[in-house]
């Protein structure tokens, strides 16, 4: 298989990883959308719950989200070894984290063949394990080697068991690694590193306005991570769509390109990031939820607990191509990554707006017409206008997707 990724180059000095992807959350393929909707019912069958032990569930459930956001400080670092809270995590947070990897996954450039090695730094109930198999059917039958590493080895043992209860006889193995996020591992470096909602948990008690520290941390983990990553690989961390993750995503993008890893998604530029955080704007995607599983909706009801949307924000970096391709378009072209919901401007009137990013910094990106309006997570190719206009409250790039010059699969 080819590693070596080429980049694209827009416009002067503009490099795009060729693997960057056009659209980052594509639509639930009718397959995913099916194994979603029955994983609930898998996890009953595979850790069957007492009905008398359903009202504690709930109120679990909302124990378990109130430690994990609001009470944090009160959160030890053994959560998931309490039968309660794990069986919570198993029945909520878990499927709903893999229907936001279901979104995700398909949308980034991450190539696998036989024999690579996936090292899963708190893994958990193997999150990211189940999510590959379910978004991902074109790599089901590779032998994949998957290292999962956590604390917590009820949380591995039962992501194992609930793996081989969804793939069967699968060429896949897995590897439970029960150990802190700090200890020593041993073997060949692997083709992917993640981290999946581990950091914020890690430094969270260091405030978002202390960019000093954030940044020690950044320039440490980075490090930590280039070493467990083959030459040719790639690093993914997510993390929640809070401002802290944002200060945090774009500390660790700016260490990770130290270490020669260009950042592949959402990204579309190898520049400072121009929105790390803050209360205004940061980087994150919220995703609906319309398509979630109906019985995870029923559960999150019951447990007071709705979720309409679901937020996150991401990093996917890997190694700097060697090759370069170009792509053809006008002078002064700009690529856009469009970020947010559109949301109504009170100037120009009558129009509506949408958060970009792009080399130049942040986009405020004008929609109108309904047959040029962009989707949250599409990259699109638009040109400034002349003369160039600020948006007097951010500050940022004001575009028109009435110049809109590229829109689609452009980048395969």
């Amino acid at each position: 298989m080819q590693r070596d990724k080429p980049l694209v180059q827009v416009q002067g000095e503009q490099l795009i990883p060729s693997n960057t992807r056009m659209y980052l959350f594509p639509p639930l393929t009718a397959e995913v959308r099916r194994t979603l909707e029955d994983l609930p019912r898998l996890i009953d069958q595979v850790f069957p719950l007492p009905r008398r032990f359903r009202v504690t569930l709930y109120r679990e459930t909302a124990e378990l989200s109130r430690l994990l956001t609001s009470s944090r400080g009160e959160r030890s670092d053994s959560y998931l070894t309490r039968k309660g809270l794990l069986s919570a995590y198993l029945r909520y947070f878990l499927p709903w984290n893999s229907y936001r990897l279901c979104r995700l996954l398909p949308g980034l450039a991450l190539d696998f063949a036989a024999g690579d090695a996936v090292l899963d730094l708190g893994a958990g109930p193997l999150t990211l394990v189940l999510a590959l198999w379910i978004a991902r059917p074109d790599i089901r039958q590779l032998p994949l080697e998957f290292r999962c590493l956590d604390r917590s080895a009820a949380a591995l043992n039962a992501g194992k068991r609930l793996f081989q209860a969804l793939a069967g006889a699968s060429p896949w193995i897995i590897k439970p690694i029960h150990a802190p996020l700090g200890a020593r591992i041993y073997g060949p470096k692997v083709r992917l590193v993640s981290a999946l909602q581990v950091f914020n948990e890690r430094f969270e008690k260091i405030p978002q306005a202390d960019t000093r520290a954030l940044q020690e941390a950044a320039d440490k983990t980075s490090r930590l991570l280039s070493s467990l990553v083959a030459p040719d690989g790639s690093i993914l961390v997510l993390e929640p769509g809070v401002p802290w993750s944002g200060e945090w995503l774009a500390a660790l993008r700016s260490a990770l390109l130290k270490q020669g890893k260009v950042p592949y998604a959402p990204c579309p530029h190898q520049g400072a990031c121009p929105c790390p955080g803050g209360k205004a704007k940061w980087c994150h995607f919220s995703l609906d939820t319309e398509d979630a599983p109906v019985a995870l909706h029923n559960l999150s009801a019951a447990a007071g607990l709705p979720k309409e949307r679901a937020p996150l924000s991401f990093l996917l970096t890997g190694p700097r191509g060697a090759a370069q391709e170009t792509l053809q378009g006008e002078e002064n072209t700009l690529a856009v990554r469009i970020l947010s919901d559109r949301f109504p401007l009170s100037y120009p009137s009558n129009r509506y707006g949408r958060y970009g990013c792009s080399e130049r910094g942040l986009v405020l990106v004008i929609e109108g017409d309904l047959r040029k309006s962009g989707t949250s997570g599409e990259l699109v190719l638009l040109k400034p206008g002349s003369p160039e206009k600020r948006d007097p409250k951010t500050g940022a790039l004001m575009m028109d997707m009435l110049s809109l010059l590229k829109q689609g699969a452009y980048w395969a």
